[in-house]
């Protein structure tokens, strides 16, 4: 062999291994990419850690592997498995993000079809579809480009693949047992899918407690108040509505950010209250989640249970546990639910067993929806006045889904003076296309939180301006938030409390609230050394309140 062919033979090997180490470092970087991703999207940014050692495992033991036609089906087994630890990063994050809370796949896998059916509200059904299809399009993309560079990884030179290998495990097992202890290395390295691993395999454990703890929060209460001696006698039977109102959070109040906003707006309520010669107390409430499901709130009022989770939720409705809803019933009153924001069959509101029930479908509203809000709050006020109320010749019991303040936060409606020209809802249609679009606001965070304190200021206001006009003294209108707003608006660790407004003509009404320890006026107490109950202790409290000794 010539000096000149022994050279371009070097100048191929090299050329080659130059490629396989380029692919190696290509391999290595996205791999690392799709386990820490979902970190830096939570953390709002790249921070650290930057280097899952995960990533240096999986890339190691694929440049040590022989050129076998089996290596190829390991690499997409694991490449498949790298993409559903990135999926479930990303749903975790999303939880911590909009419901401040850890992600549960055995419980929270049906949260799919609320995804869906938010970015189908938010963005309209062809939007919904193509980011669904390109998003679905790249984790494809990228599930084979991970599975063909750990392919390409073996690197033809045994002693340096060896080495290369235990380099890369020692490293793993190594800072991978002292980065928790290290200042240095603790906040560069981590281990995202381990830790991801961990947190669901005690997440599915807790899950098996579920059933005892369920029996012994049936013990906690009577199972039914049949016998409870003069059941409501104390209401004399006037209409009782409890308002749950969407993302109404202490925060709207408290917070620098928001309370400009909601401060007057509060202030304004008492006057309005005030001028209409009605009464008004207000409290806290804990509610049993932050940034969604607001059934858990509106299921731990009706049943006196705390239902944190879908778990059990489900199995309250499939316990047999009576409500408020059977305990109005029991009382002479006629039971319905307004809930605009159901738009598909809801069995859940057969068990709770209504005598009516109101979704979007059985709402006669012809205005237009406005991105994932059916229809504004303004109409249900009106639909229940007009509708449900004008209808009736028992006591009503209402239940109330208000959602003009659900996320995204647009359109802003003004609140319309001329209640009586409402009629089927035609009149919003001019606010059809008004306001930003979501995909154009949310690029903003300072605007999103803006648009947040202007809905739920269009919220109370037009709460309080039904309480002015058709409250009486032959009504009872209770109003609490469903839950805080997500962590984006509240900021990490905020409280959990919702502030709860009482409304009547009626004084002797007001006042069992106020022995309770709601204060008079829309300002809830603010004293620290109270403790705030959580919403699921309401139902009890208002029975022995209402009923005769």
């Amino acid at each position: 062999m010539s000096a000149a062919s022994g050279a371009q033979i070097a100048g191929a090997n090299s050329e080659r291994l130059f490629a396989k180490i380029m692919r190696l470092c290509a391999a290595m970087t996205l791999v690392n990419v799709a386990l820490l991703a979902p970190w830096w999207v939570l953390s709002g940014g790249f921070s650290p850690p930057w280097l899952a050692l995960e990533a240096v495992a999986i890339v190691a033991l694929f440049a040590s592997f022989p050129p076998r036609p089996w290596v190829r089906y390991v690499a997409l087994a694991v490449s498949v498995t790298i993409m559903a630890a990135t999926i479930v990063g990303f749903g975790e994050a999303a939880l911590r993000l909009s419901l401040g809370r850890s992600l549960n796949l055995y419980i929270d896998i049906w949260l799919l079809s609320s995804v869906r059916h938010l970015l189908w509200g938010s963005l309209g059904p062809l939007l919904a579809v193509a980011v669904m299809v390109l998003v679905s399009l790249g984790l494809l993309v990228v599930t084979a480009a991970v599975a063909w560079l750990l392919t390409s990884l073996r690197i033809d030179h045994r002693v340096l693949s060896g080495r290369l290998s235990a380099l890369g495990l020692i490293t793993f097992l190594a800072l991978g047992t002292i980065a928790e202890r290290s200042p240095m290395l603790g906040p560069v390295l981590d281990v995202p899918t381990f830790r991801l691993v961990r947190v669901q395999a005690s997440s599915l454990a807790d899950i098996a407690n579920q059933k005892e703890w369920f029996a012994e929060a049936l013990a906690k209460f009577p199972e039914s108040y049949a016998n409870q001696p003069g059941l409501m006698s104390g209401l004399e039977g006037r209409d009782v509505v409890i308002g749950f109102l969407e993302s109404y959070g202490v925060v709207a109040l408290y917070d620098e950010r928001y309370s400009p906003v909601l401060g007057p707006r509060l202030d304004d309520l008492e006057a309005r209250v005030e001028a209409a010669g009605l009464h008004l107390a207000s409290g806290k409430l804990v509610a049993p989640s932050q940034g969604g499901q607001s059934w858990f709130a509106h299921g731990s009022v009706l049943s006196g249970i705390w239902l944190d989770n879908q778990i059990r939720y489900d199995m309250m409705l499939s316990g047999g546990r009576e409500t408020l809803i059977d305990d109005f019933q029991r009382a002479g009153y006629r039971t319905v639910a307004v809930m605009p924001a159901i738009t598909a069959a809801w069995p859940e509101g057969g068990r709770f067993g209504y005598d009516e029930i109101f979704t979007r479908d059985q709402i006669d509203y012809a205005g237009p929806a406005l991105n994932w809000v059916t229809m504004p709050d303004q109409f249900t006020w009106s639909f229940l006045e007009n509708t449900v109320r004008a209808s009736s010749d028992q006591p009503l019991f209402v239940e109330l889904g208000l959602i003009s303040s659900h996320a995204p936060w647009t359109p802003i409606l003004p609140v319309l003076d001329d209640w009586e020209g409402i009629g089927d809802g035609s009149r919003f249609q001019e606010f059809s296309q008004i306001g930003e679009r979501p995909e154009e606001l949310w690029r903003d965070t300072d605007r999103v939180r803006e648009h947040y304190a202007l809905s739920v200021d269009y919220a109370v206001h037009t709460m309080a301006a039904y309480a002015e006009r058709y409250v009486d003294d032959r009504t009872l209108l209770i109003v609490l938030g469903d839950h805080q707003p997500a962590p984006l608006i509240t900021g990490d660790g905020a409280s959990w409390e919702v502030p709860v407004h009482v409304i009547s003509g009626d004084r002797s009404l007001v006042d069992p609230f106020l022995e309770w320890g709601f204060v008079e006026g829309a300002w809830p107490d603010t004293d620290p050394g109270r403790e705030t109950l959580g919403v699921d202790y309401f139902r009890d409290w208002f029975i022995r309140a209402y009923s005769g000794s």
